[in-house]
């Protein structure tokens, strides 16, 4: 599993839950060669449909099969499952508490070359308003497979953000994903939450500041919501927080957990991530540099709230 790329997961893994579930439909909107799931159709036949370049008419034909028994797993872009289709999303499936599984692929900077029509700083935060909704971020091929898995057997709507390419591997399979986060890294003096492609920075900064004689802990918090308060709160007791995301900082990740700390107990933190910018062309390294989501960008937040 570590070394498949994030979009043969998602194909392998549906194809696994399909073959033991009739009830199974994948749903794709003109990228099959670039999700790979191609090879779904051949396997799948009529339980797989490409709806073409439609994505509110995904979300709808989505709908009529959950009411009618069957669930849904949908793909597009990010941008298109979430900002292009988002009244059909609230309505005809959250608001409907109909069984989807919406997986939404290359979000923020990892769009790359695609460009800002087609690099989502805003899904989550659409998503998040969205009452009763599960939204999830994963960082490693082992969490993609066990919380689609999950996502199969759970009931409601689902929102998963993933890149489609190679994923540094994290996990080796026998974690427990059941809480919505788990920690890389101990640490004594403060705490570092990530999610997606930003837990690599994170462990970056964290070994960074390591060598200053600073002990921050690493959380991969890829449930993002319902968001485990209790991790969060626990951090908040140890010192300051700091939250990266590949998302704007307004309503996502960073904004999840200081909504938890203001509520419960307030500390100082800061957000590293997209500040009121769009997207653009660019190789990925190099968004990451203009949007300030680097290591050295999170270690410098937590060096200033430890000052």
């Amino acid at each position: 599993m570590k070394d498949l790329e994030m979009r043969q997961v998602y194909t392998k893994t549906i194809l696994e839950l399909a073959q033991k579930d009739q009830k199974i439909v994948a749903l794709e909107a003109d990228l099959a060669s670039s999700m790979g799931t191609s090879k779904l159709k051949e396997q799948l036949g009529k339980r797989y449909i490409n709806v073409g370049i439609m994505e509110a008419e995904e979300m709808g034909a989505a709908a009529g099969l959950a009411v009618t028994g069957f669930i849904p797993f949908i793909h597009t872009f990010a941008p298109f499952a979430t900002r292009r289709s988002f009244d059909q999303v609230f309505l005809s499936l959250g608001y409907a508490q109909n069984h989807a599984v919406i997986v939404g692929t290359d979000p923020g900077v990892t769009a790359e070359m695609n460009g800002g029509t087609h690099m989502p700083f805003e899904d989550i935060a659409l998503m998040r308003v969205i009452p009763r909704n599960q939204i999830y971020e994963v960082s490693d091929p082992y969490q993609f497979k066990a919380i689609l898995e999950y996502a199969h057997t759970a009931q409601g709507l689902f929102y998963i953000r993933t890149i489609r390419k190679q994923a540094k591997s994290l996990y080796n399979g026998k974690e427990d994903f059941s809480k919505g986060y788990c920690k890389l890294k101990e640490g004594t003096q403060g705490t570092i939450f990530s999610s997606g492609i930003m837990v690599e920075e994170a462990l970056q900064a964290a070994d960074d500041l390591e060598k200053k004689g600073i002990s921050v802990q690493v959380i991969d918090l890829f449930r993002i919501k319902p968001m485990n308060e209790d991790i969060v709160i626990k951090a908040a007791k140890l010192g300051p927080i700091v939250t990266a995301e590949n998302h704007n900082v307004i309503g996502g990740l960073g904004s999840a957990v200081a909504e938890i700390v203001a509520e419960n107990h307030p500390v100082k933190m800061k957000r590293v991530g997209v500040k009121e910018q769009f997207g653009q062309v660019g190789k990925m390294a190099y968004l990451k540099e203009v949007y300030g989501l680097k290591a050295v960008d999170i270690s410098k937040a937590m060096l200033d709230l430890l000052k």
